[in-house]
């Protein structure tokens, strides 16, 4: 059974910003002749690579809610300029928006079991997907979802 990692997306107020903003980061790769890949740089490297990699997703929380993933394709620690020891996360660029769950703020990563794991908002049903994210949060908060 793979295994994930959850991540705050800072600064993303739903799912449709995330998309927006990695497409635009996909863009400026490939305007650049750069490899079309979404990483994101951490401090601290995940120790259970094999797992993550293994067909792992980085589930990002958006507003208090884990609202979407990414699936994992690379693991990669590095030294920044200043000697820091640093990780890059690397993700296939492609955000799928899964089943909303609340999940509180915290620092940096944790690691999500598969079995703790939402299920694509697709599977949940045809309806679900097609309603707009904010009237979702708010039947979510509501307890109607």
């Amino acid at each position: 059974m793979p295994l994930h990692l959850i991540k705050l997306a800072v600064g993303c107020d739903s799912v449709k910003d995330l998309q927006d903003w990695v497409r635009e980061r996909m863009r400026q790769a490939k305007a650049q002749g750069l490899p079309r890949r979404h990483i994101h740089i951490t401090r601290m490297t995940p120790k259970r690579d094999e797992e993550l990699l293994g067909g792992g997703s980085l589930y990002w929380v958006i507003k208090g809610q884990i609202s979407a993933r990414e699936r994992l394709v690379g693991i990669e620690p590095f030294r920044d300029k200043a000697g820091i020891g640093r990780c890059r996360i690397v993700m296939e660029p492609k955000v799928v928006p899964v089943t909303p769950r609340p999940m509180r703020a915290f620092q940096g990563w944790r690691y999500l079991a598969a079995n703790d794991a939402p299920p694509d908002l697709g599977k949940s049903g045809k309806g679900l997907a097609a309603m707009p994210e904010p009237m979702r949060r708010e039947l979510r908060e509501l307890g109607l979802l």
